[in-house]
């Protein structure tokens, strides 16, 4: 019988240790469990995380188109310079000068220049380079559809374990629930056998046998009172909720079981609805727009150009309206024998998620096997264990039938109690457990969000 009351204290211990995450105000609040996956979704770090990866992409490609847009440059100066000698080699009349520090020495008169300032704006648009900018903004444009899907599949795996912290939350509950109510049938019976040991109709030795139950009882239910504390301070930091809040679950979402389906929709609907998979072929598509692009360095660029010029030297001379326009050209020979190595890497990055990509959906099958069996496993656990309810109910009816007739003796009726308890607690958790299997069939589908 001992024994048997330890396996309780141990399968209660389960709900703790089963605990992978983490009200409005203080207090009591009902929530039912899409409650708690709208509250996990807007107080996840994780998510927060994966929203700043999607804004990096969606900056990376707003980047390669601005690439469209034409450069336009501007430089200015403004010198101050020292007197310098200046020596012209040319006849300049009736006699050649020289000057020293900017002073004339002759009476031909060289400038003094002491200063300059100039300004210069130039602007290039790109017409043609080789499909770079085209290919590089496609690519761009596949990575942030990647990140955006990354972000949706980090989205269902909160969702799925907010389920599973609140079905570990529901099952917590449930424990102290049905620990209490044979905590205080168990109390009564103390209560009956001490009143018939003291008037001589029991033996002692029942009344303690009885005594060491009840405490036996009281353990599993600190257990599971400990338990239900940890698991709701775990919702607590899951759903943003202050410290010290109270949360009452919902039962009804773990009274009607979904029907299983079958096994080959199961996996149709998973390789038309993983996110990963989805992201992986945006990637994909990225790899070979990555190759094009990779590829148009063979090419040259050719970009229509304008400039204005503007200077002023004092003594010297002054510059305005100076304006050019044209196209240039550009080609890099060097790409003749460079380009090849970075198409190659290109390349064999394709190749490399292309290969991936095939694993993935060998792997996408088989989770989806695994799921789909695991749900199944877990209805055919709540036939049994709603049977074994049945049973030992029947059971510990008939054990105390007997006992009343002095058939059994005390120890096969509190065998009996404990019987009855554990078959309780089984099929409570059977059943928490079976939704916990269907969601997790629906995340693998990648159908769980919806």
């Amino acid at each position: 019988m001992l024994n048997k009351v330890l396996s309780i204290t141990f399968l209660l211990s389960t709900i703790g240790s089963g605990l992978s995450v983490p009200v409005f105000a203080q207090g009591v609040t009902h929530l039912t469990v899409d409650e708690a996956v709208s509250l996990s979704i807007s107080n996840s770090g994780k998510l927060k995380v994966a929203d700043a990866k999607t804004d990096e992409a969606t900056a990376n490609y707003m980047e390669a188109k601005n690439n469209k847009l034409p450069d336009v440059k501007l430089s200015g100066s403004y010198l101050r310079l020292n007197n310098p000698t200046i020596d012209l080699k040319m006849k300049s009349g009736s006699s050649s000068g020289s000057s020293t520090g900017g002073e004339t020495q002759s009476g031909g008169g060289t400038p003094k220049v002491d200063q300059a300032a100039y300004g210069i704006a130039n602007l290039s648009l790109p017409l043609f380079s080789g499909f770079r900018i085209k290919y590089g903004i496609e690519s761009a444009k596949f990575l942030k559809k990647a990140a955006e899907l990354d972000a949706e599949k980090d989205k269902e795996e909160v969702v799925q374990n907010a389920i599973m912290a609140y079905s570990n939350l529901y099952k917590a509950q449930k424990s102290v629930e049905l620990v209490k109510e044979n905590l205080a049938r168990e109390e009564a019976r103390v209560k009956d056998f001490s009143n018939l040991e003291r008037n001589g109709l029991l033996a002692r030795n029942d009344l303690l046998k009885a005594q060491l139950h009840q405490s036996q009882i009281e353990l599993s239910l600190l257990e599971a009172e400990n338990n239900l504390s940890i698991a709701n301070e775990n919702m607590n930091l899951m759903l943003g909720l202050p410290k010290g809040s109270t949360i009452l679950t919902d039962a009804l979402g773990y009274e009607k079981l979904p029907e299983t389906g079958s096994l080959v929709a199961w996996e149709t609907t998973a390789l038309e609805n993983r996110k990963d998979r989805a992201a992986l072929e945006a990637r994909e598509h990225a790899a070979g727009s990555a190759v094009k692009a990779t590829t148009a360095e063979y090419y040259p660029g050719v970009a229509l150009t304008g400039g204005y010029i503007a200077a002023n030297v004092p003594n010297l001379l002054t510059l305005t309206n100076a304006l050019n326009a044209g196209i240039g050209l550009q080609y890099n020979l060097g790409a003749l024998w460079k380009a090849g190595a970075k198409v190659d890497a290109a390349k064999a990055r394709l190749h490399q998620i292309q290969a991936t990509e095939g694993m993935l959906a060998d792997n996408i099958r088989l989770e989806i096997n695994q799921a789909y069996h695991q749900y199944l496993l877990s209805l055919k656990k709540v036939k049994v264990y709603q049977k074994s309810v049945e049973q030992a109910d029947e059971n510990y009816r008939i054990t105390k039938n007997k006992y009343d007739n002095n058939l059994v003796t005390t120890t096969e009726l509190l065998e009996a109690d404990v019987a009855q308890l554990q078959a309780q607690l089984n099929y409570a958790f059977s059943k928490t457990d079976a939704v916990v299997a269907y969601r997790k069939l629906q995340q693998t589908a990648g159908v769980l969000h919806k």
